[in-house]
């Protein structure tokens, strides 16, 4: 079964940007909306260097390329968030292994027992003991080659946090010049970070952590001799032909790597950088681009509410999958004002079929042989927030009587835009405070009108 969200690049269902769309779509205007969204840009940067976390959004994790750029965007920025207090954590242990070795050398009894404490020190060559700096925890039972100390993998810099948008762009522009500059950084980073938590370790041991396929072990038969306790992953072996290779780049990059820790060398990636293009962007987004997004993501939430209703009912799971299979095809490329009332049509047709089921078997039976080609002129058109909130739907006049008129447009779906809740948290505001305190940030000159 497909997950709609996710075939259209929508957004999770009750994320932030499903909030986000649910409380747009409730303005009549777009002075409001553009005065809102002004609104929202300046929390999340109040929330960004407060080094608070977006809510509705996981907290550390890769961009889920599956949605929205928008979405991608915001998890952008929570994994900074994450990314900053790791670093400030490394930087912390580091001061503290630091501090524990000046101690040692003041105090010659506690000496002979820090000496032997392995996650501080590591025999070399020479027969002395160097610091081990930025290591994190020992690595599955693997020695050094040359000295039988436990190999420690060390902290290391995180690469680059990428939204469908820049993978695009940085596959663009390695297709354009050839340049794998960034992969070179990135491994120079590992191997400086390995040698200041590994004294005493050589080329070979940095492959067996971070290659191991690049490794070949010696059969024990064979050779025992290197062996330091007898333990196989710290027997001698053989690099691969391609790490053999005469002017292999990892030989390379590992005889100009220094041993320095990674919280004390040149970021690879810079979230204060990032974070600052994408707030930015996010700021200058054309409406069009903002409330498609919205759009697709608020309808998806709308059909995933739906199909918990109806994928086993035996009068509607047909239609609404046909409903569904028409929603992806038409979500696929840019959205034209005709594919949006399509879409609405569409929407509307599923919330017939969760709200009054009588009128909606009856459609079904009515038009049995319809094939795909025929749905868009069965479809009818709703009144959706994003489109024609205020006109009554085609073909019905308005009813006399307010409150029963009220009563019957109240669905199921429309719910979810009644009593607005704030987005950064989780107690509802009190009435229009979001809106009133937003209002007076823009002109309406500052979007073009769609």
């Amino acid at each position: 079964m497909s997950y709609l969200p996710r075939d259209i690049h929508g957004a999770p269902p009750n994320s932030f940007v499903i909030r986000l769309s649910e409380i747009v779509g409730s303005f009549k205007t777009q002075r409001k909306m553009a005065s809102f969204w002004h609104h929202v840009i300046s929390e999340l940067r109040r929330m960004w260097f407060g080094g608070q976390p977006i809510p509705r959004v996981p907290l550390d994790g890769s961009p889920d390329l599956d949605s929205c750029l928008l979405y991608q965007r915001l998890q952008v920025i929570n994994c900074c968030i994450a990314r900053k207090r790791r670093h400030n954590i490394a930087i912390q242990s580091l001061d503290s292994v630091i501090r524990e070795v000046a101690l040692k050398e003041e105090d010659s009894v506690a000496a002979a027992k820090l000496s032997l404490n392995p996650a501080i020190y590591a025999k070399i060559d020479t027969g002395q003991h160097g610091i081990r700096l930025g290591a994190d925890h020992p690595s599955d039972s693997l020695t050094m080659l040359e000295t039988g100390e436990p190999i420690y993998s060390p902290v290391t810099q995180e690469g680059p946090i990428l939204t469908e948008e820049l993978i695009r762009e940085t596959e663009e522009f390695v297709l354009r010049t050839g340049s794998v500059g960034a992969g070179c950084s990135q491994l120079l980073s590992d191997m400086q970070a390995f040698k200041a938590a590994n004294p005493g370790c050589i080329l070979e041991d940095f492959i067996r952590w971070h290659s191991p396929p690049d490794w070949r072990e010696m059969e024990s038969d064979i050779d025992t001799s290197a062996t330091f306790d007898g333990n196989s992953s710290s027997r001698r072996g053989q690099l691969s032909e391609r790490m053999q290779k005469e002017g292999n780049l990892w030989r390379e990059l590992w005889e100009t790597a220094k041993p320095l820790p990674a919280v004390k060398q040149t970021p690879l990636y810079d979230e204060d950088l990032a974070v600052e293009g994408i707030l930015n962007a996010l700021e200058d987004i054309m409406p069009s681009e903002l409330f498609e997004q919205l759009f697709i993501s608020i309808l998806g939430s709308g059909f995933t509410t739906a199909e918990a209703e109806l994928h086993q009912n035996s009068d509607f799971s047909k239609l609404f999958y046909e409903c569904k299979d028409y929603v992806i095809a038409t979500c696929q490329g840019d959205l034209s004002s005709d594919k949006i009332e399509d879409l609405c049509k569409v929407y509307e047709t599923v919330e017939t079929m969760v709200v009054n089921p009588e009128k909606a078997l009856a459609m079904v039976k009515q038009q049995e042989s319809s094939t795909m080609a025929d749905l868009r002129s069965r479809f009818k058109k709703i009144s959706l927030n994003f489109v024609g909130k205020d006109k009554p739907p085609s073909g019905k006049s308005a009813s006399k009587d307010p409150k029963k008129s009220n009563e019957k447009q109240t669905h199921v779906f429309s719910q979810i835009f009644d009593g607005k809740t704030s987005l950064f948290t989780k107690k509802p505001p009190k009435p229009n405070v979001v809106q009133n305190s937003a209002t007076p940030c823009l002109d309406d000159s500052e979007w073009t009108i769609v």
